[in-house]
């Protein structure tokens, strides 16, 4: 008897165990398993290579798909884009549309460009980029900020950016002062610009801006300066004077201080001050008190022989000096500053003056001295000091001295008459001719009675005003009251005192 072990070992046919099977059906499947990983490496190598040098799957720039683009398509694509772009700008009344570039926005196409190809382009790399999604590329924006805001300023027109500070003005014609009107400037704050820009610029598309205008206040504005001419109003009202000699009052009118004061931006040129001309204020005030004060004259006795005094030809005047000049000038210019009343006082001190004694010249002794023949010999050798003329209306007589000695006369002379009486005091000479034509035509016509007319006057030399000596010729005697005023002599005469004196000397009328 035979099992079925047998048999088969005795030749007869027999099958595949199941693990066999198994073996057989794993080969199979690597087999076709190996060939499809054949098939798809090559065609994931060809699929790679295509992207080799140009943007992977998933890229996008600006929001479009640049898979497989090479970096100069990216480029023209950026370039394009960034020169389209429009910027509304509003600012106050004006609305412009502006291209970036005006902006100081600068688009780098290049650099966005290779941003979008540098990703890993291996085989991996494809495959990753393939199955990872969308790779966005922001594009390569730079801003400048200087740039954008020189362009904000032009924004405002160039002959309204600077404020005008209001003044005030001194009307010559009608003697008033002004408020002449401040104007306002325009500005603006360019970072609004700048941040509108840098913010909106980078996505390369259109888009509005607000850049408001603002009105920009002059430092001095017009109310200031209204101010201040009220102020100007309250000192011009205000009384002020300055109290001199003999209770003498010497007003500061409204018109002058007009003249020493005007109105000027302070040091900070942020508000408006009240300047002060000091050295006007000065001279004024320095007038005032050389009028005041008064000059010592010494007086002039005559004596004879013995020292006794025969006569009184000038009384002595003492002099009187100001001595607060300077504080009273600088209380008048502080007045000047503020609104506050000025009653400002000179203070005076007391000059004492001299009595000079002269010898009394001696009677003329024959007619050759009369005719001034010895003069020479009379006068005295080497007199020393002030040279002056002594008029002697009582005596009808002109006598020159050197100091206290007569050095010539006394010589007779006609003076003024009733009505045209010689002016008295003590005065220098200040105007000379040899020769002069004399008429009263500035006070009569020709024709009136009281007119006349002679001319080449010899020897004239006037003293005070139309007061003076000169030759005479046409009078044959001498020592009476009979001219217009003027101290008649003989030709000799007048020659002699118009040779010895000069501009300036002292002359001194008496009775």
């Amino acid at each position: 008897m035979m099992n079925v072990t047998e048999t088969a070992a005795l030749g007869g046919p027999s099958r595949p165990t199941g693990r066999q099977g198994r073996r057989r059906v794993t080969l199979i499947l690597v087999a076709i398993i190996a060939t499809l990983a054949v098939v798809l490496t090559g065609g994931a190598l060809a699929y790679a290579k295509q992207f080799d040098g140009r943007a992977l799957p998933g890229t996008t720039v600006l929001g479009q798909d640049v898979a497989g683009k090479t970096p100069e398509e990216i480029a023209a694509l950026v370039t394009e884009r960034g020169e389209s772009v429009s910027v509304a700008v509003t600012a106050g009344e004006q609305q412009l549309d502006v291209p970036l570039a005006d902006l100081g926005v600068t688009v780098d196409a290049a650099a966005t460009a290779k941003a979008a190809v540098s990703r890993d382009d291996s085989f991996t790399g494809v495959i990753s980029s393939t199955w990872s999604g969308e790779h966005t590329v922001e594009p390569v924006v730079t801003v400048d900020g200087a740039k954008v805001e020189e362009f904000a300023n032009t924004l405002v027109p160039a002959d309204m950016t600077t404020p005008v500070d209001a003044q005030v003005s001194f009307d010559e014609d009608q003697q008033t002062w002004n408020a002449v009107p401040g104007r306002n400037g325009q500005g603006l704050d360019p970072q609004t610009l700048v941040d509108a820009v840098t913010q909106n610029a980078p996505a390369l598309k259109d888009f509005t801006v607000e850049q408001p205008i603002e009105e920009i206040a002059p430092a001095i504005t017009t109310e200031e300066a209204e101010e201040v001419v009220g102020t100007i109003a309250t000192l011009l009202e205000q009384p002020m004077s300055i109290t001199g000699a003999d209770d003498k009052v010497h007003e500061v009118s409204a018109e002058r201080r007009n003249g020493w004061i005007s109105v000027v931006p302070d040091e900070s040129g942020q508000a408006l001050t009240i300047a002060v001309d000091e050295e006007a204020v000065r001279e004024w005030v320095v007038a005032r008190a050389d009028k005041d004060a008064v000059k010592p004259e010494n007086g002039i006795e005559q004596i004879d022989e013995e020292g006794e005094v025969v006569k009184v030809i000038s009384e002595k005047k003492d002099g009187l000096e100001i001595t607060n000049t300077d504080a009273v000038v600088g209380e008048l210019v502080t007045a000047l500053r503020g609104t506050t009343p000025l009653e400002a006082a000179f203070e005076t001190k007391k000059i004492e003056s001299e009595v000079e004694q002269v010898d009394a010249p001696k009677p003329e002794k024959d007619e050759e001295k009369k005719d001034g023949t010895d003069d020479e010999a009379a006068t005295p050798a080497n007199p020393t000091g002030e040279k002056w003329i002594d008029v002697d209306l009582s005596n009808k007589t002109v006598t020159a001295y050197v100091g206290d000695t007569a050095v010539w006369g006394p010589r007779s002379m006609v003076d003024g008459k009733e009505g045209n009486e010689t002016v008295t005091g003590t005065f220098e000479i200040y105007l000379r001719y040899d020769r002069q034509d004399m008429t009263n035509a500035a006070y009569y016509p020709e024709g009136h009675e009281k007119y006349y007319l002679t001319p080449d006057v010899p020897w004239v030399q006037y003293f005070h005003r139309g007061f003076g000596f000169h030759g005479a010729p046409w009078r044959s005697s001498f020592g009476y009251s009979g001219s217009h005023g003027c101290i008649n002599m003989p030709v000799s005469d007048a020659k002699w005192l118009y040779d010895w004196a000069s501009i300036g000397t002292k002359t001194v009328v008496h009775y």
